[in-house]
């Protein structure tokens, strides 16, 4: 009878693996970033000369703290705040409840050295009323099958509908696993995650001496609704970074 395969031979096989899908993930988000980096590098279709500022709005954050070693906010092409020569300035919304562009994404864009400004999630549609966003770009959680519905974390269809309201291009970074070909109407289909309501009756941040605390800015008693994500009509997209 044959002898059950040691503990380190049973990891030998689930440690191959777990390098193999590590390398996966970095082929597909340097993938991601090299598209993205082609899009701001040719600025002519955001009425932009050669030499001009880009004007990028990002949501939530999809940086090199969620992926893999290399992400479209770090794509390769990067250098001191320009990609292939083209400047880029980034306006980073605070992405509430979680406050993700706030915490996560403002401190990677000022790790790498890349202008940005920190706004409130409610601003992008004035920004782009008056010319100062010259593309969207954000990542998708979810995407159903033919990308007729992409789900994320965090009102992003509204940033959609605002930016066809004011031509402004909306490009989806969607890694090709996150497609679920079983899903054929994302609005009926994907499940939409309600969160805890602490995400949005309380705030957490750092004091002035350094200390992390959480803070109630609900009334005590107030019924709270944090629905985890919403649902953008692939109509309302203007391309694919993958």
């Amino acid at each position: 009878m044959a002898q059950p395969a040691s503990c380190r031979a049973r990891r030998r096989p689930l440690i191959r693996r777990a390098a193999e899908i590590c390398e996966e993930d970095v082929a597909i988000n340097t993938g991601i970033a090299r598209s993205g980096s082609c899009r701001l590098s040719k600025p002519s279709p955001h009425g932009k000369k050669p030499g001009e500022r880009v004007n990028v709005l990002t949501h939530c954050n999809a940086g090199w703290l969620a992926t893999v070693d290399v992400a479209p906010p770090r794509p390769p092409d990067l250098h001191g705040g320009t990609i292939r020569g083209v400047p880029i300035h980034v306006f980073a919304d605070e992405t509430r409840p979680r406050n993700q562009g706030a915490s996560l994404t403002a401190w990677e864009l000022g790790q790498h050295g890349v202008p940005h400004t920190l706004i409130g999630r409610q601003y992008g549609g004035h920004l782009m009323q008056h010319g100062f966003v010259d593309l969207i770009m954000r990542r998708y959680a979810i995407a159903s099958r033919q990308w007729r519905r992409f789900a994320t974390r965090s009102e992003p269809n509204l940033k959609a509908l605002a930016a066809r309201d004011n031509n402004v291009p909306f490009y989806v970074a969607l890694p090709s696993p996150t497609i679920d070909f079983t899903v054929a109407d994302g609005v009926a289909e994907i499940p939409i995650e309600e969160r805890s309501p602490d995400e949005v009756a309380t705030m957490t941040g750092r004091t002035a001496d350094g200390r992390i605390e959480t803070v109630r800015i609900a009334p005590p008693g107030t019924p709270v609704a944090n629905y985890g994500f919403d649902v953008t009509p692939a109509r309302l997209v203007t391309g694919l970074n993958h």
